[in-house]
Order: C-alpha cells, then structure tokens, then sequence
C-alpha cells in the first residue's frame, strides 16, 4: 500500500490565489455585467518588449534549422546568458560572481520552493511576517514547519513586519538555522537600507544561519541607497543564496526565466561537522530533476541586457511605477493608510477601522468590483491589510481607483 505524504494535508485546502480565483469566478456568474477589474494577483500586462519579442523570433528561426537546433541544454543555463548576468546584474554594483554559481531556471517560484530540499528536515526556520506564501508551505510540504494553530506554524519563528516598526523586521531573540529574506518585499513593498540588511547579514556570520533571499522585485527599486543583491553586504557570500525573476522585470510571467546564485562560500553542516558545499549539492540535485530552461527563453533572457532591451525594460518598469504613484496617492487622498509602492509595485493598505482583510476584499468586490489580495493570506500580521498590484493597465488601473472613490468617498 502506498502511503500518503502526510505533510500535503497539513497545508490550507487552496493555495492563496486559488481561493480568491474562486471567489472573483463566482462572483463573475452571478454578476456577468460588473467588469471586474484586478489590481490583486501579481500577473503583468504589458507586452513583451520588441528586443526581447525580437529574440524570440530569431532564435525560434534558429531551432528550425539543422545548425541552429538546440536540444537538452546546460542544467546551469547557457554561458551566454549566465555571463550577461555577471557582467550586467552584478558586476556595476562591484559584486563579483563566477559564471559558475549562476543557475537559470524557469522562474523564481521553483527556486524558491526547491531549495530547502537541500537542509534537513529539522532545521528551524524564520520568515518575515507577512511573507510570500511559497516559503512556508514548500517547508510545510517536507515537514519542516510543524503544526499549524491559529494561523501560525509552530516550528516557525516569525519575525512581524507591522506599522509599529515601520514594516523593518527585528532580528530573532534566538538562533534560527534558515532565515527567508524578500526585498523589495511582497507583499508589503517595503524595502530595508544597506544598515538593516547588513544587520541580517552579521547575524547569520554569528549564528552560522543561512539566508534566502528573494530579490524578484529589485530592479523595481528607485532609491539609489537601497541595495539590490545582499551581496553588496560584506560576507554575505559566506551565508546567502539570492533569487532573481525575469518574470515581473521584464513581463517573463508567460515565457518562464529566472536565475539562482548560489556562491560556492555557501557551506552547511553535517551532523559529524564537516562543511558542505551547497553549490555541489545544488548543481546535483538540478542536474537530477531539471533539464534547464529552454533555449529561446534564455535568448529572450539575455535581449534584456541589450542597449535596446534595457531601455526598453526600463520604460515598461516605469509604467507601472507610474500606476503605483497613481494608486498611492489616490488611496491616500481618501484617508487609507499606504505603504510600499515607492521601491516596488505593490502597495499595502490598511483596511479602514482594523476591518478583517477577506471582508474588506468581498466588500471591495461586490461594491467596487475591484479585486484586492487579502493581508492575512500572507501571514498573521497581515490580517488588517489588502494587497495591491501595480502591474495593471493604465485605464484600468484608473477606472478602479474611481470606482474606489467613489465606494469609499
């Protein structure tokens, strides 16, 4: 007889977006004439940039022809785009990586869920609260996490981001084997100084802690103070490996690329105490249950490092920072509380007069018929908080907001 993962039934019934899926479907039956518009799941709108579109085109060309044709590629990703990464996402900010410790995939998500396969069931972990729901149920799938009561994991430390602290999270008042790290933050869209994350940094050096660090959303960042890699941080090689996505940089969420660093610093222990390398036993294991990330999405990839890509990537950055702005300043206008929005394109509204967050989203779907992601789907300290994307198109975006205002006005 074979037995069941146990672990798969300790997560809620749905993943986060699954549930809210549910709940705008159906509203869309019972209302067909509302014209519901989304400002709450993650997924952009702009299309494909001509460079990248252009690359597409040419290296599809080539895999129609016998000296062009690429089958199974390098587990690691082509040398071509793993040496624009260094030479462009890296090297300016005086960070320098080999090649080798560059990993492309099909998007940060795998990453992210795949990498604690690499610990051992028992290491403790701790997460920023409100964080991206991947880390912890990835943990939960392996047994990591524990028992769930009342919303938190009982193996899980968390670290509470709120108003209070002005959404900067304080060091754990113990050792954690494993701390999660997203900065530009989602869901809040709040960011940390080169002074905080260099707190986080040092703490793991003391605590032999590893880090991992999402950083999907930096090229979002317009702060030129705020760091975009933990390794512009002194010794975070040592400690850290750091995710990167094409996905919301550069409208990849449909083309699939994204990239790891794991520096070959990066060590963990057996129980005997002897050191191991992560990035050997990453390379194995993504040798063993990844074939790479396909040839034309790694072309497209490395066109956004182009003159023209780069500019081009820019603009569409620059739209949607520009519905931020927009968005910021009308909730505001309206007497909510907002955060982010400045250094990343989600923006975290406090539900007037402490309101449950799933009820502030029925209610802004059946009134306004405006979709947002409710906090507390994040983690307990969201409870209180809606997301909102910026990702949208213009007019909607526009439309929304005075549906908004006119709800709340």
């Amino acid at each position: 007889m074979a037995l069941v993962n146990e672990h798969f039934l300790k997560l809620p019934n749905n993943y986060l977006f699954a549930d809210i899926s549910k709940k705008v479907n159906a509203f869309k039956v019972q209302h067909p004439t509302a014209g519901v518009i989304s400002l709450g799941i993650g997924d952009v709108t702009r299309p494909l940039c001509p460079a990248v579109v252009e690359a597409i085109h040419k290296a599809a060309d080539e895999m129609g022809t016998e000296g062009g044709f690429h089958g199974y590629g390098p587990e690691q990703g082509y040398a071509f785009l793993r040496e624009a990464i260094v030479k462009n996402d890296f090297l300016p900010r005086g960070i320098h990586l080999d090649p080798s410790e560059i990993f492309v995939n099909d998007g940060a998500k795998s990453d992210t869920g795949n990498i604690q396969e690499l610990v051992r069931w028992d290491n403790s972990i701790g997460v920023t609260d409100p964080i991206y729901p991947v880390y912890i149920d990835s943990n939960v799938m392996i047994g990591r996490a524990g028992v769930v009561n009342d919303g938190r994991w009982s193996n899980v430390v968390y670290m509470p981001c709120t108003a209070g602290n002005g959404f900067v999270p304080q060091l754990p008042d113990r050792r954690v084997d494993i701390i999660y790290l997203c900065y530009p933050n989602n869901p809040t869209g709040t960011v940390l100084s080169k002074d905080e994350l260099r707190k986080w940094v040092n703490y793991a050096l003391r605590n032999d802690t590893l880090i991992f660090f999402d950083a999907a959303y930096e090229a979002y960042i317009q702060n030129p103070d705020i760091p975009h890699s933990i390794y512009e941080i002194k010794g975070a090689r040592k400690v850290a490996i750091e995710f990167h996505s094409y996905s919301k940089t550069a409208g990849f969420t449909g083309v699939r690329c994204g990239y790891t660093v794991v520096p070959k610093e990066v060590t963990a222990a057996t129980l005997e105490g002897e050191r191991i390398s992560l990035h050997k036993l990453w390379y194995r294991r993504q040798c063993t249950k990844f074939n790479g990330a396909s040839y034309i999405s790694q072309r497209a990839a490395e066109a956004t490092y182009t003159p023209e890509g780069r500019e081009q990537v820019r603009q569409t950055i620059g739209y949607y920072m520009e519905n931020a702005r927009l968005m910021r300043n009308a909730l505001t206008a309206l007497g909510l509380r907002v955060d982010g929005g400045e250094d990343a394109p989600y923006l975290w509204v406090q539900t007037p007069d402490g309101e449950g967050s799933w009820r502030f989203f029925e209610q802004m779907l059946y009134n306004a018929h405006v979709v947002c992601t409710p906090g507390v789907g994040f983690g307990p300290s969201g409870e209180g908080y809606v997301r909102l994307t910026a990702f949208g198109d213009r007019d909607s975006c526009l439309e929304a907001l005075d549906r908004i205002g006119r709800w709340l006005g």
